[in-house]
């Protein structure tokens, strides 16, 4: 994985020889860490010291370049779709940059602290999700929050492009006029969810009648009582049922593809809204790329919990952004070697947590070696140093 990091850091040609360096080594120190991810216990895992960190983090690197350099190094024929979602992130302080109110989900109420905004790659061979780019939310004068993400889906859009990525899939939240129009106006279709109650009309498809205004639309949406007037109708193995038309939405205004997803619950039958923009799409593909849409939450639980993701001590945005996304890049590579181990891009568990453990292992291992004087090419050495790195593994 070393040598992927590097080849990929000497092609990108603003990275100079002393940053590919520290960047390496900051990849194989957050595998590596125990405690907490702040600039003094980083220093204690690497050969950095605690001040050249710091000033390293104040260096700008395009964690975007790398991750979509990445991405296409691993990925070749998979299909893949695009997700966003923001995750809480607490911090103590006053002075601390960004610092605002924001939605914990974790505890459902708003609290003061961080928000950062991810955007990532979801394959749905495998049902993983990688990160691609993250920024911090900092509020700003004249613009809403929504409008700083429709900022940062417009400044990814051309390395979503070149990576073939046609979808990008968003919860409720983001099912929102100036945020769709955004999506679509960049070349990309939406994937989203409505509420249950959402205002549809019926599109009008009858001849012009000659007089007055051309009819436009020809009565609203029921969704209780007119399913059965919606063009296809698909009943799935796990007892799901699938409604789908192109209808009219008042709040996006445009026309969009609604798949209503009828489900049972204790004997209780319940619906929920799933649309797209692109209205060719197929109503399987629509719940199957929602539903993947979900890889993102695991991107931010394993992130908070092995990589130092929430851990930053600086109180600067530029300094927050860098350590977050090498985070999360960190775990990329977690992920892609354990896929590589397993020599298969299908569907499998990973555990980062054994993951974390295997790389302290051989971490602390080859100090030891290093420490007696032993070479690495002797087969007792060899032997030793395999069974070691898995000691107190969960399993792989």
């Amino acid at each position: 994985m070393t040598n992927l990091v590097e080849s990929i850091l000497k092609s990108m040609s603003s990275v100079n020889k002393p940053q590919r360096l520290f960047i390496t080594n900051l990849f194989a120190t957050l595998m590596v860490f125990q405690g907490k991810a702040n600039f003094r216990n980083l220093s204690r895992y690497s050969h950095y010291c605690e001040r050249t960190i710091s000033r390293w983090y104040h260096r700008g690197f395009s964690f975007l370049t790398f991750n979509t350099r990445l991405m296409n190094y691993y990925f070749t024929d998979n299909e893949q779709i695009a997700a966003i979602d923001a995750s809480f992130i607490s911090k103590s302080g006053k002075k601390t940059q960004g610092l605002a109110s924001f939605f914990n989900g974790a505890r459902s109420i708003a609290e003061k602290g961080l928000e950062i905004s991810l955007i990532c790659l979801v394959d749905l061979k495998s049902n993983t999700a990688y990160s691609l780019d993250a920024r911090q939310t900092i509020d700003t004068e004249h613009k809403t929050r929504i409008d700083l993400y429709c900022d940062h889906i417009s400044d990814i859009a051309t390395s979503l492009k070149k990576l073939n990525v046609v979808y990008l899939a968003a919860d409720a939240f983001y099912s929102k006029f100036k945020f769709v129009n955004k999506v679509t106006d960049c070349g990309l279709h939406i994937i989203g969810k409505l509420r249950i109650d959402a205002n549809f009309s019926w599109i009008y498809k009858g001849e012009y009648s000659g007089k007055g205004r051309p009819k436009k639309f020809e009565g609203k949406v029921d969704i209780h009582k007119q399913l059965n007037l919606f063009m296809d109708e698909i009943e799935l193995e796990n007892g799901l049922k699938l409604y789908s038309s192109v209808v009219y939405s008042h709040s996006l205004k445009r026309e969009i593809k609604v798949v209503v997803v009828e489900f049972n619950r204790r004997n209780e039958v319940g619906r929920i809204i799933l649309f797209s923009t692109d209205l060719m799409i197929r109503a399987q593909d629509v719940l199957k790329y929602y539903k993947s849409r979900f890889q993102i939450e695991f991107i931010f639980r394993d992130a908070k919990q092995y990589t130092g993701l929430t851990q930053c001590q600086s109180r600067k945005s530029k300094v927050i952004e860098n350590h977050v996304n090498a985070a999360l890049t960190t775990l990329n590579l977690l992920k892609i070697e354990d896929a590589n181990e397993k020599d298969t891009q299908e569907k499998s568990v990973i555990s980062i947590a054994s993951w974390k453990r295997r790389k302290f292992n051989q971490h602390l291992i080859g100090i030891v070696i290093d420490r007696l004087g032993f070479s690495m090419t002797r087969k007792k050495v060899i032997d030793m140093h395999a069974e070691l790195s898995d000691y107190g593994v969960i399993g792989f």
